[in-house]
C-alpha cells in the first residue's frame, strides 16, 4: 500500500480506503462482529490506514466495531466518519447540515468510537437548505476545539462544495480536503462537474461504490431483477435500479472480457480502472467477505493497458451534456479563437487553438 496527501492538507491516507458500512448485521446484510474483524486486519496487514464510516451505518454498530478494532493503535489510523442523517425519525433536527446536527452527530460518533477525535469528518449529504456560511462555520469550530481534524464533503453538487471552499478561503477557515462520490464504470456523470471541480480545488476523490453495487463483477449478468443474492435484491428500493439496465450489463460484459484476458477478477479490473483515472482518487472498499476483500484488494498489483482502458472507456462513456459539449466542439473553439489552430502533434495532426495549449 502506498500513501497520499488528502487534498490539499498534509494527511497521509493509504491509497485505498476501507468501506464498512458492511460492518455489522443489523441491517440483514452486513458482516458479523469476527468476519468485519477479518476484513479490517487484512486491509491493516495490507498497510491500509484509511477508514470510512458514518453515524448511521448498521445503527452505529459500525462505528462501534471501528472504534473497537483501531483501537490498540488509534494515532495509526485516519478514521472518517460522517454526520447529517437523522437518527431519531420524525425529529427534523436529528439529521441535515445545520449546526445542531452536526454537534449532536460528533458527540455521538465520538463515543461509539471511544475516541476523543475524528481525523476526517464528512458532511454526509448536502440538505438544500441549510446556509452554506453556517456549515462552513460550525465545521470550522469543531476543527479549532480539536474534535475534527479535517472535514470533506459527500454526495453534494459541485457548485455549494466550490462556494463552500471559497468562503473557507475568505474567512480564514477550515475547507474542505475532499469530496466523496459515487463513481465507477457504470456511474461516470461526475466527470461532467464533479471532478474538474475536484481537480480546481486540489481535493481529493474518495469514490464509492466503485464496483457498481456489485454489478461490475459479472456476478449480476442475465440475472432477473429479482436475483437471488446480493444487494440488487436486497434493498427493495429503485436505488439499484441503474445497474440492472442493458447498458450496466454490457459495461460488465467488456470488464468480465478484460478480466479474462489480463487473468484478473472482474472486481480487480473495474476497481484498476478507477486508479487508473486522472486526479486523486481513492476508492472505497467494502465487502461482506474476507475472500472477496482480499481479491479486491490485488486492485494495486493490475495495470491495464492503454488499448484495454480504451474499451472500458468506450463501453461506459456518457455525454458531458450542455456547455461541455459545446465549448469542446471544433466550431465553437474555432469561434474563440479566431480560427487559429495549435501546433501540428506528433501524429502530424492539427486541432483548433484550445486553452490546453496556451493558445
Amino acid at each position: 500500500m502506498r500513501y497520499q496527501l488528502l487534498g490539499p492538507s498534509g494527511l497521509r491516507v493509504s491509497e485505498l480506503a476501507l468501506g464498512t458500512m458492511t460492518f455489522g448485521d443489523d441491517w440483514g446484510w452486513g458482516a458479523s462482529k469476527s468476519e468485519s474483524r477479518r476484513i479490517f486486519d487484512a486491509f491493516a496487514e495490507a498497510g491500509g490506514t484509511f477508514i470510512d464510516t458514518a453515524n448511521v451505518y448498521t445503527n452505529g454498530t459500525s462505528e462501534r466495531l471501528v472504534g473497537e478494532f483501531v483501537a490498540p493503535e488509534r494515532d495509526r489510523f485516519v478514521v472518517a466518519t460522517k454526520y447529517a442523517a437523522a437518527t431519531r425519525p420524525g425529529d427534523p433536527n436529528s439529521g441535515g447540515n445545520g449546526r445542531k446536527a452536526l454537534v449532536q452527530s460528533v458527540e455521538g460518533s465520538l463515543t461509539r468510537l471511544g475516541t476523543d477525535y475524528i481525523d476526517l469528518l464528512w458532511v454526509h449529504a448536502w440538505d438544500g437548505v441549510t446556509p452554506v456560511d453556517e456549515v462552513v462555520r460550525a465545521l470550522d469550530d469543531l476543527v479549532r476545539a480539536g474534535k475534527v481534524l479535517h472535514i470533506g464533503i459527500s454526495d453534494t453538487p459541485a457548485w455549494v462544495v466550490s462556494e463552500a471552499i471559497t468562503l473557507a478561503r475568505e474567512r480564514g477557515l477550515t475547507p474542505f480536503s475532499a469530496i466523496q462520490v459515487e463513481y465507477s464504470l457504470v456511474e461516470r456523470t461526475p466527470e461532467r462537474d464533479l471532478l474538474p471541480m475536484a481537480a480546481a480545488h486540489g481535493l481529493s476523490v474518495l469514490d464509492w461504490s466503485p464496483l457498481g453495487a456489485g454489478a461490475l463483477t459479472g456476478k449480476h449478468l442475465a440475472a432477473s431483477r429479482d436475483v437471488a443474492g446480493g444487494r440488487l435484491a436486497e434493498v427493495p428500493l429503485d436505488f439499484y435500479d441503474k445497474y440492472r439496465t442493458d447498458r450496466a450489463q454490457a459495461i460488465a460484459r467488456e470488464v468480465v472480457g478484460v478480466a479474462t484476458e489480463t487473468e484478473r477478477s472482474p472486481a480487480q479490473v473495474a476497481l484498476a480502472w478507477v486508479l487508473h483515472q486522472p486526479g486523486r482518487h481513492i476508492p472505497i472498499l467494502g465487502a461482506r467477505s474476507v475472500a472477496h476483500f482480499e481479491d479486491n484488494l490485488s486492485c494495486l498489483d493490475v495495470r491495464l493497458s492503454d488499448l484495454h482502458m480504451a474499451r472500458l472507456d468506450a463501453a461506459s462513456q456518457i455525454e458531458l451534456g450542455f456547455p461541455h459539449d459545446l465549448l469542446a466542439g471544433d466550431a465553437m473553439r474555432q469561434m474563440v479563437f479566431g480560427g487559429t489552430y495549435d501546433r501540428t502533434d506528433a501524429g502530424g495532426r492539427t486541432r483548433p487553438a484550445g486553452p490546453e495549449a496556451g493558445a
